[in-house]
């Protein structure tokens, strides 16, 4: 009997990293292996996607830096990598929009394959040939052939599930596009409740098929906060994130009291944009 075939699947992890740290890194572990483990799933590859400086987030350090901190904790990895799209938007991108963005360049890339696939023609038949690709080619225009195409899924921890019930942080059709579109892979922490949440939540409830709870056996409570808090009491930070990260930040002594002021008084974008946009 036949094994059925599994659905490919690329994990894009969105935010800050403001560093990153190893339990960033242990998220895609954590994630691959589970998906894996259902028998439905492939996972082929992982995506760090570091938010733009127009977030605003308080702390924030300037864009570069995060980026090329992701590009060195990856840098022995075999299958995860950086991509700095969302980096360099000059405004700050819903994470729906950076799901769809990959989403569509896995298509698009898949799309181009196909066409540039060869074929085997008969003699005598070349135009009756060519006018039967050029109508291929216009139907795949109108309608993409996403067969075979890995879904891209968000993979975030139990704090993002969390950020859903925030007032204007995320707009409620996003959510939903989010979990029915793509999908959601939740890596728990100790202290959250992810059944609950969802349940308390009727979007999340109805696409709920949709979201994968993964549950981490070993603990690690490392967070990015308390990584800029150690560096700036100067404090050592070493075995909380890769080596190369750690050499990073010190050679550009990246986080001090000062950083930590940045965007001090602004206006989370999400929240800026959603409450402008919501009806009075």
């Amino acid at each position: 009997m036949e094994k059925p075939e599994r659905t490919e699947v690329v994990l894009l992890a969105c935010g800050s990293f403001n560093p990153i740290t190893n339990m960033h890194l242990r998220l895609f572990e954590l994630a691959r292996d589970y998906m894996n483990s259902t028998g439905k799933y492939k996972v082929v590859k992982g995506i760090i996607s570091p938010v733009g400086d127009a977030y605003k987030k308080k702390g924030l350090i300037p864009a570069h830096h995060r980026v090329i901190m992701a590009e060195l904790a990856t840098k022995t990895s075999g299958w995860v990598e950086v991509d700095t799209w969302e980096s360099l938007q000059k405004e700050w991108v819903e994470t729906v929009k950076v799901l769809r963005h990959h989403q569509e360049k896995l298509e698009a890339r898949s799309c181009n394959q196909q066409q540039n696939s060869p074929v085997l023609e008969k003699p005598g038949r070349k135009r009756k040939w060519a006018e039967q690709r050029q109508n291929s080619t216009q139907k795949k225009l109108l309608e993409p052939n996403t067969k075979g195409v890995p879904q891209v899924k968000l993979l975030c921890g139990a704090d993002l599930l969390e950020s859903f019930g925030v007032p204007n942080l995320w707009k409620s059709e996003d959510i939903a596009h989010i979990v029915a579109d793509h999908g959601l892979i939740c890596v728990t922490r100790a202290g959250s409740d992810a059944q609950k949440l969802i349940y308390e939540s009727d979007v999340l409830w109805r696409h709920r098929r949709n979201i994968h709870l993964v549950h981490e056996w070993v603990p690690n409570d490392i967070s990015s906060t308390r990584i800029r808090r150690a560096l700036r009491r100067g404090q050592s930070i070493r075995y909380l994130v890769p080596d190369l990260v750690q050499e990073y930040i010190e050679e550009h002594s990246l986080y001090s009291a000062e950083s930590e002021d940045r965007n001090l008084g602004a206006t989370l974008a999400p929240l800026q944009r959603n409450a402008a946009e919501a009806p009075s």
